[in-house]
């Protein structure tokens, strides 16, 4: 502890001997788990809350910066980012350059080299005490170097110093790599730049490809209004180039100035182009990622207990923070959502006893309430998170609570505790002993005078994360912003996996909730198989629906495509899997029950980032010359004010679990095989005799008992609505509307199906699917799916299965099932548009009150054909038909069903009716057309 506290108080050692000085920090490893008792908590919290120095990217006295530039290059959502820099000791004396880097605190540095006079030292990453003892053989020659951690808020500094002569050229290199994660619909990559003095060759690139395409790339100015033209962005489908290449002259703060005014942090802002709910899949070098973000879906009902400190710490700018941020919170809960408040110090009070719902009425008392509390005492944690946890379990046990809603505990604290239970084990203990499964808490840390690696342990074990929030000026927006991220969950129970021996080492696939706006990802090994394609089911709940979803990726493909792009980052999925696999373990690792089962987590930590040089907590960059007489030592230490596992989970509400390697198997959940089955693997053939409308739009009725195929055209105008079946008996209805090819054909302007439309009255669950899309709408909620991807929703009776690019079967309470068939065609064809074709079993059980154009032939009307002969066309002949007491001439000919060969189709031969169908249906055609697509028909 006295070694800790020497350093944490700053002081350096420096070595001299001939041409080298570098600062030194770090701690060793303790491997027994143990806690710190509050006093030493709160001395630590203390000494770490200091003021950091004045940061600059390259430090020291006459000195020549030649270049400073920075790259990075993100493939996929993984970036690898270069930090190069050229200095020259100008001044005529000995003298100490310090090059500094600050780096994200979810970073994984990954090599670091340096060219001293000729003397080039290449780093790699060895387990620590691997390293430090190689290490130790250099130190009687005094050389060293050192990762130092900084309070910023997101950041952490790579310090190097090196202590050359004059005229010295030094040559500074960093590699680190990180993960993307996408919070509120975005990626952001930040580099800080603040080199703190003017660079002749001053230049930033970020080059991004995306596989999928990039659908937006932002670069906010956070660098001041004169750079506000100096960030020059280049697009393409899948390729972004973002450049900031400032002028000797422009990086001045004025124009005689010889002070830089560049100091603030360079950000890039993208999204990538999502064409399905499904996921992507992405297969490379031997990993394979998948990324799940879907969109289009209704949030699902939330039940929050906000829990906030109110101790004589939170006084001040703390509390006013606070109450900003809660007001703003309370006013975006709905009448779906749920809430109370629960505040403490050393006693415990709630606002309501019991849950309410978020109405305009119980938000302004709750705003009252807060803006009312005066801070003070002390703080009893244990007591506010008991109660709050049986408010909840009070709720769900008398009924109150919906069984598909997000329930979710929210912890704003600022302190340690220092009334009632103190112990942080024990309170660690009676939080995870008291929660559900179904319960969530969330830990929000305020300032640096909180055991922040005790409020992440108590969020990973209970299906939450935790974050820091920076008391300065913005506290209220770091809470507002954390509150949006957890604000909208979408699903539920979400469950990733894969086809038995397609895959290994797979990261964390099994989530308990997907937030709007964020992503979830899986990494993994793939093993050799005959199959040149990779599949992978994902099952979850939604509002009120279940869903099974199917991705398919080419093993090959990608590898060849980013062989193609000059700037793309090969490795991608490799470090990926890996930069997940250790996050995962490091969280793991602090919840570890036992020392046996932390000392096997950490050694597949170590020897997964040697394997893949990341410099982590237990790995230290070896830095040495090419002949290994000079060597460098760069430690990652334990950063107190930060816990052991920073950005280790991302904000998806789910417990970080990392199993031993495995082989996965696909084998839905028991809820979902209660409720769906498997997803289809191939077009199914449905039925061999059906009823159905296709291309412009042709009936084609098959009557059973007659053994016959009858046809006929309906000829209505584009934008009208059509009733093919009205079935008041089961409350079922199916329209399709009309849309017009692009211009007129022979002098005709055909019509097609655009839009079809399901409605199951009863429980009011409408299915429309377009050529673009397929829709459920229940209620409040809808939930769009696009032609992208195979999938199955269950949802009140309803089914619904989706074939990717194929078709859509909808299944009403296993009786009455619609399959509808897409034609894509050419997008540039000058006449013919996408359109849909309809497809019904005979076997459909409809009550005695069907109707409709298709609907009311479940009653096979009696038809004759007699007086069969050749027609004006010898290929087709005629005759005359009696049905309904009407005689009508029919021509003998042919139309297609397109299920099984959506090109060229399949010939059924039929009788065709013409004058749309007149004399074979009942009524007019023109007495078919309803206003909208939910309605039903009746006949006058």
């Amino acid at each position: 502890m006295r070694r800790l506290l020497l350093l944490l108080l700053g002081l350096l050692i420096l070595h001299r001997v001939r041409c080298f000085e570098f600062v030194i920090d770090g701690e060793w490893e303790e491997e027994a788990s143990h806690l710190h008792n509050h006093q030493e908590r709160h001395k630590r919290a203390t000494l770490t809350s200091s003021e950091e120095e004045d940061f600059e990217a390259i430090r020291g006295d006459d000195i020549t910066v030649n270049s400073y530039k920075m790259e990075s290059r993100i493939t996929s959502r993984f970036a690898h980012t270069t930090v190069r820099s050229s200095v020259v000791n100008s001044g005529s004396k000995a003298q100490s350059i310090a090059f500094n880097v600050q780096i994200p605190k979810r970073a994984f540095i990954s090599n670091f080299t340096m060219n001293v006079n000729g003397i080039t030292f290449v780093g790699s990453v060895k387990k620590k005490t691997v390293a430090r003892n190689l290490y130790a053989q250099a130190r009687s020659r005094n050389k060293a170097a050192a990762i130092v951690r900084a309070n910023s808020q997101d950041l952490e500094t790579f310090k190097t110093e090196v202590h050359v002569p004059p005229g010295s050229n030094i040559e500074f290199e960093l590699h680190y790599q990180e993960m993307m994660q996408r919070r509120l619909g975005f990626y952001e990559h930040s580099l800080y730049l603040q080199p703190g003095r003017l660079v002749p060759h001053f230049q930033v690139d970020v080059y991004i490809f995306e596989p999928k395409g990039i659908s937006t790339v932002q670069t906010p100015n956070n660098l001041g209004e004169q750079f506000g033209e100096l960030f020059k962005v280049t697009t393409s489908k899948d390729k972004a180039h973002v450049v900031f290449k400032p002028s000797l002259q422009q990086q001045r703060k004025c124009n005689n100035c010889t002070d830089s005014a560049i100091d603030g942090v360079f950000t890039v802002k993208y999204d990538v182009t999502r064409d399905s709910n499904a996921g992507e899949l992405q297969v490379s070098d031997g990993h394979f990622v998948h990324f799940f973000a879907p969109s289009n879906l209704s949030p699902l009902p939330k039940n929050i207990v906000f829990v906030i400190d109110v101790s004589g710490s939170m006084w001040g700018v703390k509390m006013k923070q606070t109450v900003e941020a809660m007001k703003a919170i309370l006013d975006d809960l709905t009448m779906e959502d749920n809430f109370s408040i629960i505040d403490f110090n050393h006693n415990v009070r709630c606002w309501s006893e019991e849950l309410v719902p978020g109405s305009s009425i119980q938000i302004a008392e709750a705003k009252k309430y807060i803006q009312n509390i005066k801070p003070n005492g002390g703080t009893n944690i244990n007591e506010a998170l008991e109660r709050a946890v049986s408010m909840l379990v009070k709720a769900s046990n008398q009924g109150l609570i919906d069984p598909r809603s997000v329930s979710m505990i929210i912890l704003v604290s600022d302190g340690d505790p220092t009334v009632g239970e103190i112990r942080l084990s024990y309170i660690q203990k009676n939080v995870k002993r008291n929660m559900r499964e179904e319960f969530s808490l969330f830990s929000l840390g305020i300032g640096f005078d909180v055991d922040y690696d005790f409020l992440e342990r108590i969020a990973m074990e209970n299906r939450g994360t935790a974050q820091r929030i920076y008391a300065n000026h913005d506290a209220a927006e770091q809470l507002r912003t954390f509150y949006r991220q957890v604000s909208s969950p979408l699903l539920r129970r979400i469950n990733i996996q894969f086809p038995e021996n397609s895959v290994t080492d797979v990261t964390q696939n099994r989530f308990d909730k997907y937030f709007s706006g964020s992503e979830l990802v899986v990494a993994g090994r793939v093993l050799l198989a005959e199959s040149n394609t990779l599949t992978s089911f994902t099952t979850a709940s939604a509002a009120s629906l279940d869903i099974i979803l199917e991705t398919v990726a080419d093993v090959t493909e990608l590898d060849m495509e980013l062989a193609k792009q000059q700037h793309s980052f090969t490795g991608f999925a490799r470090q990926m899997w890996a930069y997940l696999t250790i996050k995962q373990l490091l969280s793991e690792r602090s919840l570890a029950p036992t020392a046996v089962k932390k000392r096997k987590i950490t050694e597949r930590i170590m020897t997964l980032a040697e394997e893949h040089q990341f410099v982590t907590p237990l790995t230290a960059l070896l830095v040495e010359s090419e002949d290994a007489k000079e060597r460098l030592l760069a430690d990652s230490p334990k950063d107190p004010k930060q816990g052991c596992c920073a950005g280790g989970g991302m904000i998806s509400g789910s417990t970080i679990s990392v199993r031993e390697p495995e082989k996965l198997v696909y084998q839905p959940p028991p809820w979902v095989q209660e409720t769906t089955p498997a997803p289809p693997s191939q077009v199914e053939k449905g039925p061999q005799q059906v009823i159905l409308v296709d291309n412009d739009p042709h009936f084609i009725i098959h009557l059973p008992a007659s053994n016959m195929d009858v046809c006929f055209n309906i000829d209505s105008k584009p934008g009208h609505i059509l009733n093919l079946v009205s079935d008041v008996g089961t409350g079922v209805t199916v329209n399709g509307q009309l849309i017009s090819s692009k211009q007129l054909k022979k002098s005709k302007l055909n019509t097609y199906f655009g839009t079809i439309s399901v409605y199951y009255q009863p429980e009011g669950v409408s299915v429309t699917i377009s050529t673009n899309d397929i829709t459920m709408t229940a209620g409040r909620n809808d939930y769009s799916f696009t032609w992208e991807a195979t999938a199955e929703i269950t949802q009140d009776g309803v089914m619904i299965s989706i074939v990717k690019n194929s078709h859509v079967t909808i299944t009403v309470n296993n009786n009455i099932r619609v399959m509808v068939l897409l034609h894509r065609v050419w997008k540039k064809h000058p006449v013919n548009v996408d359109f849909l074709g309809i497809y019904m079993p005979n076997e459909n059980q409809y009550s005695p009150l069907v109707h409709g154009l298709i609907g009311q032939f479940s009653r096979e009307p009696e038809v004759s054909i007699y007086d069969i002969h050749e027609g004006a066309d010898p290929l087709k002949k005629e005759a005359t038909m009696e049905v309904k007491g009407n005689k009508l001439l029919v021509t003998r000919g042919w139309q297609k069903d397109y299920r099984r060969d959506k090109k060229r189709g399949t010939n059924i031969y039929c009788w065709f009716i013409h004058n749309s169908g007149k004399g074979f249906i009942d009524g007019h055609y023109t007495q078919y057309i309803v206003p909208n697509l939910n309605s039903f028909h009746q006949m006058p």
